[in-house]
């Protein structure tokens, strides 16, 4: 197959067609942004932010801090349970709470909501200039972008996920500034690649795969330099690059200032064991998140990403292995080998890792979304090697444009699913039929529709109180705080009171209403899978 290198000349988009392709996304979110939901974590992410605001504003404005309520209000880092997460995101989102004049709870969900939407834009930027890098083709980038917003759950959760979302773009970051470093390893990308590792770790500890990522490929470069004489540069890099890593996690993470090394370790043991002894809806069974099958992941992955996706980033998986086979020199001593190791790395070893170890995850395979952008540039990588390869061939050449075909349309279905999903893109499932779904997986686990639900409930009473009984009080507490405050203090849980509505997400529980439930009244569908049902209770 045809492979580009750097030496390639690189074949640019024109700059309009990017700054339309980029300002048109970010105009879309605009538009949705206030669509969405409040997501289960988002009250335990604003707490995170505020202890560690606290602990930061104690040591550096202790008399601005003292006159803070929501900062007094708040516990103190030492011995807080969810101190062991990386808050650096979360901290600017609550100063500007701490800030902003008024208490208005809608205007701090949307401020957090766009922040989140931005900072996903930038990780779009950064899957398409990798693309770029491996690919030089500017169009060929653009489409692993556009692929990327094409695919619903990862475009819903670019709204609202703090967690697994902000980590899968400042992750991918870190992958662009690892790409370039490869390409050029200088001081100066050896140090924006620290300070982006050390952004990625205080997202998410998991971020730390970016050491060995970097470590492994640098020393590929000391053995088999790309450039005569390059040996010492490049070792001077590796450490330029370690002590900026190790400098950006520690100022950037408040919980490891007291004891870097130790409170480092604890956090990752926390994670490798994280604490949810939950129960999860996984094909028909409960399954504990402690004793998951190993399929758990994999099958997630399958059946939430549009299946051309999948089928092209298999191929493109096969083909670097039977390069590693064949070829296996050409992996590791040409840039754009070492790229399609990273990427395959990338999307191998944390699946392989979650099995391995016997991880915690739950909610999907929410936790691994960050290899998704390697599944994208493997699967766009796959089709344009072919389309290389085969293009000027008048048998192959019709087959190629019908695969293309196949993509393009199955791109253009899955756009008008998002389009009639709208804003619950989250329970996307790619070919599973509705029932199947219903029975077998959990659907709105964010608990999100809760919000059109209480939406109806106060059109439906707009004056005096509405009891409620709901299955789970997180999602409802979190959704209502979208509502006018009038109409949040009409809501009411009371699972006593005659005439209450009892509210279902259907979190872990398959199937539909039943009898005791109620008499359903009003329920969300999205792609045909019922995800919310609101019920009158005598």
């Amino acid at each position: 197959m045809a492979v580009s290198t750097p030496a390639t000349p690189v074949r640019y988009a024109p700059r309009w067609v990017v700054r339309t392709f980029f300002g048109v996304l970010l105009l879309l979110g605009a538009l949705l942004v206030a669509d969405y939901g409040v997501s289960w974590d988002e009250p335990v992410d604003h707490a995170n932010g505020l202890v560690s605001l606290r602990y930061l504003a104690d040591k550096v404005a202790p008399a601005w801090s003292a006159n803070q309520a929501l900062l007094q209000n708040s516990p103190v880092l030492e011995g807080y349970v969810e101190n062991d997460h990386g808050a650096l995101f979360e901290i600017p989102m609550v100063l500007f709470d701490v800030l902003r004049p008024g208490t208005d709870t809608r205007t701090y969900h949307l401020f957090r909501h766009a922040c989140i939407f931005l900072t996903c834009v930038g990780g779009i930027w950064a899957l398409y200039r990798l693309a770029l890098l491996r690919l030089r083709n500017g169009y060929v980038a653009l489409l692993a972008a556009a692929l990327f917003v094409l695919s619903p759950r990862m475009f819903a959760e670019s709204f609202y996920s703090g967690k697994d979302m902000v980590f899968l773009a400042t992750f991918t970051l870190g992958m662009y500034t690892l790409a370039r470093l490869l390409e050029r390893p200088t001081l100066r990308r050896a140090l924006l690649h620290g300070i982006a590792t050390g952004v990625a770790v205080d997202i998410r500890i998991l971020g730390i795969m970016l050491v060995p990522f970097t470590l492994t490929l640098l020393a590929l470069e000391l053995w088999f330099p790309t450039v005569p004489g390059n040996r010492r540069r490049v070792a001077g890099v590796i450490g330029a690059y370690l002590v900026c890593a190790v400098a950006a996690i520690i100022v950037g993470w408040p919980y490891l200032w007291a004891s870097p090394f130790n409170h480092f370790l604890a956090a990752f043991e926390n994670m490798r064991r994280f604490r949810w002894p939950g129960f999860v809806l996984y094909m028909g069974r409960q399954e504990s998140a402690l004793a998951l099958p190993w399929h758990y992941a994999p099958v997630w992955m399958l059946i939430t990403t549009p299946v051309t996706y999948s089928l092209a980033a298999i191929m493109g998986l096969l083909g670097v292995t039977m390069r590693g086979i064949r070829r296996p020199l050409e992996l590791l001593k040409t840039y754009n080998g070492r790229l399609d190791l990273l990427f395959s790395g990338w999307l191998v070893l944390p699946v392989f890792m979650v099995i391995a170890l016997d991880s915690v995850i739950y909610d999907g395979w929410r936790h691994l979304y960050f290899v998704y952008p390697a599944l994208l540039l493997l699967a766009v990588s796959a089709g344009w090697q072919l389309w290389q390869s085969g293009r000027t061939s008048s048998r192959l050449r019709p087959v190629l444009l019908g695969l293309g075909a196949v993509v393009a349309l199955e791109a253009a279905i899955t756009a008008v699913r998002m389009v009639l999903m709208h804003p619950n893109q989250q329970v996307y499932f790619s070919f599973l039929p509705a029932e199947q779904v219903e029975q077998q997986f959990e659907r709105d686990y964010w608990g999100l529709s809760y919000r059109q639900g209480l939406e109806y409930l106060v059109k439906r009473h707009p004056e005096g109180q509405i009891f409620v009984d709901p299955t789970h009080r997180a999602p409802f507490e979190n959704n209502r705080e979208m509502l006018a405050p009038a109409d949040q203090q009409r809501l009411i849980t009371d699972p006593n009171a005659p005439g209450r509505y009892y509210i279902t997400g259907y979190r872990d529980t398959p199937g539909r209403v039943t009898p005791e439930m109620g008499q359903e009244v009003y329920s969300v569908k999205a792609g045909g899978v019922t995800i919310l049902s609101v019920c009158k209770r005598p």
